[in-house]
């Protein structure tokens, strides 16, 4: 009898002791599943942000480019006019560095009806020239030593055409002066022409400054 009741209390486990089990019970919340309070504020936040865009129309969500010279003043520095005159208004500009400018291609401009009926696309050699004249935004100062008179469009090089500029697109060039030699009267251009973000025609340019006599 005596070794079956110290076998039996050597097989059954320890009562556990008092302390332990109070703080084992202590220290195990219940789990919670709500969100603290700062994810909730920020999901708040995102949906009341998200909401509010939504509630913008589109023809408020997009600002107007900036206007650092219009067509008037455009105007003063170029010399071409009506029907090829191909800038409308330059959004960034530095004398004798670089120069933004853009061209609204609209159904109206005269190169469409005949290029062409069906599929009306802006010829990339007006392209070209509308981005030579942003560059002669850049020279066609005094400060820098051209003028109207004797200021050229004088040649291109690896230029590339990426996608067609239709009737409806913005095209937003900017060009950069690259290298001037004032003693031969060359500059060196850089250019890029976008539409919505996107390269459409890309370029080298030269221009020249001819004797006034």
């Amino acid at each position: 009898m005596e070794a079956t009741a110290m076998a039996r209390s050597l097989l059954s486990p320890p009562p556990p002791h008092p302390s332990l089990s109070l703080s084992l019970s202590r220290s195990s919340p219940k789990p919670s599943l709500s969100l603290p309070r700062t994810s909730r504020k920020n999901s708040s936040l995102i949906a009341r942000s998200s909401s509010s865009e939504e509630s913008i129309p589109i023809e408020k969500k997009f600002p107007p480019f900036p206007s650092v010279m219009d067509i008037n003043q455009i105007r003063e520095i170029l010399p071409h006019r009506f029907p090829f005159l191909l800038v409308d208004r330059v959004i960034e500009y530095e004398a004798g560095v670089t120069a933004v400018g853009i061209k609204n291609v609209t159904i109206n401009d005269n190169f469409f009806p005949g290029h062409f009926p069906e599929r009306p696309i802006m010829p990339g050699v007006l392209m070209v020239e509308a981005m030579a004249q942003v560059g002669g935004l850049i020279m066609l100062q005094p400060d820098v030593g051209g003028s109207r008179e004797n200021f050229f469009f004088a040649g291109v090089d690896k230029v590339r055409f990426r996608k067609p500029v239709i009737a409806g697109d913005t095209l937003v060039m900017r060009m950069n002066l690259v290298k001037l030699q004032k003693r031969f009267g060359i500059a060196k251009m850089e250019g890029k022409a976008y539409v919505g973000g996107e390269v459409v025609c890309e370029g080298e340019f030269l221009m020249a400054m001819g004797s006034e006599s």
